[in-house]
């Protein structure tokens, strides 16, 4: 008897593309490092950069939230993405030491609340089409690794951001460990402007 063949997918599995958002922010880092420029030298203004660019405001908005991240620009509201000089390395791991001393419940009410100012300002951010691209087009907040930048653009305070990066190494928040109904509460309170529910529902991120 003819053992039949196990049944295979017809065509192959669905390739993981990178958001356009990440495509761009690697595009910009290019342009920055082959213009060669230098720490305090601007990038165009963010409306005449995304018309050149061909892609949305929203969509460049996310990419500088990206390089901000790294630590490669700091965008300055009014005045355009400037770059940054890298941070010295041996600052950082001391702050990292010193903060692996602390107790982790101590670290944790720490980091909650540098998020819960972070989201805050950015509720209090002017440009609410800005605002709007924490929301997917079906009305939901993204992975927690792409809302939770977003915020940190919106708010636009470096030190804050500064903070909350090496409060993050000792008291981390994934897209695991985020539900959905807690990053879709924060990230409905920044869209609508309620600074006070934005910061309440960062304190029930860390609730987990």
């Amino acid at each position: 008897m003819t053992k039949k063949r196990p049944q295979t997918s017809a065509v192959p599995e669905r390739m993981e593309r990178p958001r356009l958002y990440v495509q761009l922010a690697d595009h910009i880092a290019r342009f920055i490092e082959a213009q060669g420029l230098s720490p305090g030298d601007r990038l165009p203004p963010e409306r005449r950069l995304a018309a050149e660019l061909g892609v949305s405001r929203a969509t460049l908005s996310r990419a500088l939230v990206a390089l901000e991240v790294q630590g490669m620009v700091e965008v300055q509201h009014g005045n355009g993405a400037v770059v940054l000089a890298p941070a010295p390395q041996e600052t950082r791991v001391d702050a990292e030491l010193s903060l692996a001393e602390r107790d982790p419940m101590e670290l944790a009410r720490a980091r909650e609340a540098i998020m819960a100012g972070l989201a805050r300002s950015a509720a209090a951010h002017p440009d609410r089409s800005l605002r709007l691209a924490l929301l997917d087009a079906d009305g939901r907040p993204v992975r927690f690794s792409d809302t939770w930048p977003c915020v940190r653009r919106l708010a636009g305070s470096s030190l804050l951001a500064d903070l909350d990066d090496l409060l993050s190494e000792a008291a981390p928040l994934d897209d695991a460990r985020v539900s959905g109904e807690r990053l879709t509460a924060l990230a409905r309170a920044v869209v609508v402007g309620d600074a006070d529910a934005a910061a309440a529902a960062c304190a029930r991120l860390l609730q987990v």
